[in-house]
């Protein structure tokens, strides 16, 4: 008796069909936006790589970029940190790391903004084919900062559920998509990132 009612307790609980539902909306959302990102990509590498005998288009890459990468990394850290505390119940915490994730967000768009103007203000823009591969940079780099600002809102609405105690270990898939998109935000910074590296004249450090 006692082993039957030891089993029917670890016996995992199904998942509701909202939950599923829920599931599914989030995979289509995020491969629509893997598909708009990879071709964004994609259109700027052929561009740039059309021009790349032009003197402006080997503008250096502002060193905010490389800061900023690490701000994303750090949020990427903090919103798994969340999901692993949200498993166990811990609701403050969960908040907390949360709106840190989001203040350092804030932080990351400030110091892309930043870059962008650098850029903006730089030679490149006197003339010259060039003009366009900076510019495209930074048009890449603002429609990325774009999601980054639905993160934040999407991160502060996540961590007042939470701290109203909305979230427990069986229902905290709202915790969990948050980090999936900002692992996801991390990962196209990345990939965009590598491509402005390749196609301009990358870092002076």
């Amino acid at each position: 008796m006692i082993f039957s009612m030891t089993s029917r307790l670890q016996k995992p609980k199904a998942i509701l069909p909202s939950d599923k539902q829920h599931h599914l909306g989030g995979t289509l959302f995020l491969v629509s936006l893997l598909i708009f990102f990879l071709s964004s990509i994609l259109l700027y590498g052929i561009y740039a790589y059309s021009r790349r005998g032009d003197p402006e288009s080997a503008a250096p890459l502002p060193s905010m970029f490389l800061i900023s990468t690490a701000c994303l990394l750090v949020i990427s850290v903090l919103v798994h940190a969340a999901t692993r505390a949200i498993r166990r119940e811990k609701r403050a915490t969960t908040s907390v790391l949360l709106l840190v994730s989001g203040f350092t967000a804030v932080v990351f768009m400030g110091l892309q903004f930043d870059a962008m103007s650098e850029m903006l203000a730089g030679p490149a823009l006197d003339g010259g084919t060039g003009k366009g591969v900076v510019g495209m940079v930074v048009v890449l780099a603002l429609l990325h900062a774009v999601h980054v600002a639905g993160g934040v809102v999407a991160l502060t609405v996540v961590s007042i559920r939470s701290w109203l105690g909305r979230y427990d270990h069986e229902r905290h898939w709202p915790v969990d998509f948050a980090a999936q998109y900002w692992h996801f935000l991390d990962v196209v910074w990345l990939c965009m990132l590598l491509a402005f590296c390749l196609t301009t004249g990358g870092f002076v450090l």
